[in-house]
């Protein structure tokens, strides 16, 4: 089956489709995990991108639902140099993609788009299945609105507030889009666990009386999340606060920091962060956007920051009892070097 994928600068690249035919169009962007593809795919934070992996065979072990991060794959397309036919394991991703009705290409040199995206930025990307009419797919990416004119947060939040019991501390959850394992991470330490909707209220959140306030991952550019910013604004001072991503993000946006679109963002398992300490942390990391580390207003001292471009990894405000991370340190897939350490202190923090 035909694919092409085209891109907004002009270039279209054919290549083999697998999954079933149809079209989607967002920001084309790489991560360079070298397992973990379904976590990925299904990582709420890739909705309205296209996600290219650069280990050049994805696919390897099969598909295993339990490796899930969200009820399905939230990425719009998934792009990579070759699928493994033969794994360990069924379904093979051919397989999946075939049942679940999702696009994917193959066959192309993923690491010169790499080095593409690298040096020119995250471009707008469309992705057509069952085609290889490069120019219709250079028109269709080149009419595709910035991932910062889309407001993506409400297609992956829950729909209405639930709870997971748990005998520990109460946790509220702002759910932004987040991933299985948060949940899992802060059950594993016994958390009473009420998750809300993006777009939940002040009075809802203080309602169940929680013992501090999560804000988790989510897609697109933090400043479409002006109910979620509001809200967070509200609890400051009142709850201790802690965020993840996204969640990051909003925290200092909140506070009256900025944000800012890297040039091609932080996506993989192999990212390393500094600790105020010097201590260097190897972490999963998915994000475009960053926290302006000179915005932060005093009282806030940057916690972490990436060793290879030195942008803010993380900060913290300890009057104000507010704690955010970058990275994903609840560690699925990637390293769990800061599982611990994050969600350890998370309960230490409102002991």
């Amino acid at each position: 089956m035909k694919a092409v994928l085209g891109l907004e600068d002009g270039q279209s690249i054919c290549g083999e489709g697998f999954g079933v035919e149809g079209e989607c169009s967002g920001e084309l962007v790489f991560n360079t995990l070298m397992t973990g593809y379904m976590e990925a795919l299904s990582d709420p934070s890739y909705y309205g991108q296209i996600l290219m992996f650069t280990f050049p065979l994805i696919g390897n072990y099969g598909v295993d639902a339990q490796n899930m991060q969200s009820q399905q794959v939230k990425a719009l397309g998934a792009v990579c140099r070759e699928i493994c036919e033969r794994p360990d394991a069924k379904p093979t991703i051919r397989e999946y993609f075939e049942q679940k009705n999702l696009l994917g290409m193959c066959g192309i040199d993923t690491r010169s788009l790499t080095i593409r995206t690298r040096v020119k930025g995250t471009l707008r990307a469309a992705l057509i299945v069952g085609s290889d009419d490069g120019e219709y797919a250079v028109d269709l990416a080149r009419k595709t609105p910035s991932i910062s004119d889309c407001d993506l947060i409400p297609a992956v939040s829950c729909k209405a507030p639930y709870r997971i019991p748990g005998k520990g501390k109460r946790v509220a959850i702002i759910d932004m889009g987040l991933k299985t394992n948060m949940l899992t991470s802060l059950s594993r330490r016994r958390g009473d666990l009420y998750v809300f909707p993006y777009n939940a209220t002040t009075d809802e959140i203080f309602s169940v009386e929680p013992d501090c306030l999560f804000i988790t991952n989510g897609p697109g550019d933090p400043k479409t999340a002006t109910a979620t910013i509001a809200t967070a604004k509200k609890c400051i001072g009142d709850i201790p606060i802690f965020g993840i991503c996204m969640g990051n993000q909003i925290m200092a946006l909140a506070l009256g920091g900025d944000t800012y679109k890297l040039k091609f963002g932080h996506r993989g398992a192999n990212q390393p962060v500094k600790y105020i300490d010097g201590r260097i942390f190897i972490t999963t990391q998915n994000h475009g956007f960053a926290v302006d580390g000179d915005s932060l207003p005093e009282g806030c001292r940057v916690t972490f920051t990436n060793a290879n471009d030195n942008t803010v990894e993380g900060f913290e405000d300890e009057d104000l009892r507010i704690n955010c991370v970058q990275f994903h340190p609840e560690a699925h897939a990637g390293p769990q070097d800061t599982e611990c350490h994050y969600f350890d202190g998370l309960f230490r923090r409102i002991a």
